[in-house]
């Protein structure tokens, strides 16, 4: 497989969920993934951590590399460590950072990530929930993700999730830069600054 690699399994997922659910209203608290990405408008999201807005500036959205914790992530503390570690282990860079929901019957339909941001990252998923194994499809690959998993997709070919089991599909969904295009990636917007 090229546009997959499960990076690690057995992770207990427990912990996470239980976090989520002691959260009242966790899924009603951003609505931007389902209200202005199209493809993605059947997926709920909780953002943990976004794009920095302070700079966006002239750039499109897709190609501010910037990010930031999200007020929301103060709430999650078993997340934030996670992501801090995985970061540490990989040495990369953390970017943005979601935890998501696709109900059942739902999905997330066929695009591309697009954007400078996007080409220089790897995507990352953590499946913390899913009754039947999570369809996925990039290029002309499909997997079955399996709870506890963790595993690298290439967002930059189309790709595109189902949920046909009966019951909510939890990811955690990450992007990190390598740590060697650190320079590359910030010099060159600085710069144009």
């Amino acid at each position: 497989m090229e546009n997959f690699k499960r990076i690690k399994k057995n992770i207990s997922t427990q912990p996470f969920l239980d976090q989520i659910d002691s959260i009242e209203n966790a899924w009603a608290g951003s609505t931007g993934r389902q209200d202005k990405i199209m493809v993605q408008r059947e997926a709920l999201a909780i953002p943990l951590r976004g794009l920095r807005k302070s700079a966006i500036g002239d750039r499109k959205r897709r190609d501010v590399h910037e990010s930031r914790w999200t007020s929301a992530s103060k709430q999650y503390p078993l997340f934030v460590e996670f992501l801090k570690d995985f970061a540490k282990e990989r040495n990369e860079i953390l970017g943005r950072a979601k935890i998501v929901c696709l109900p059942a019957g739902k999905q997330v339909y066929p695009h591309i990530d697009r954007g400078e941001y996007y080409r220089v990252r790897n995507r990352y998923h953590l499946v913390l929930k899913s009754s039947l194994g999570s369809w996925m499809k990039t290029g002309d690959e499909e997997v079955r993700m399996q709870e506890g998993e963790l595993w690298w997709f290439d967002n930059n070919e189309v790709h595109e999730a189902r949920n046909d089991g009966d019951q909510d599909r939890i990811h955690v969904i990450f992007d990190m830069l390598p740590a060697e295009l650190e320079d590359e990636v910030f010099r060159a917007y600085s710069a144009a600054c």
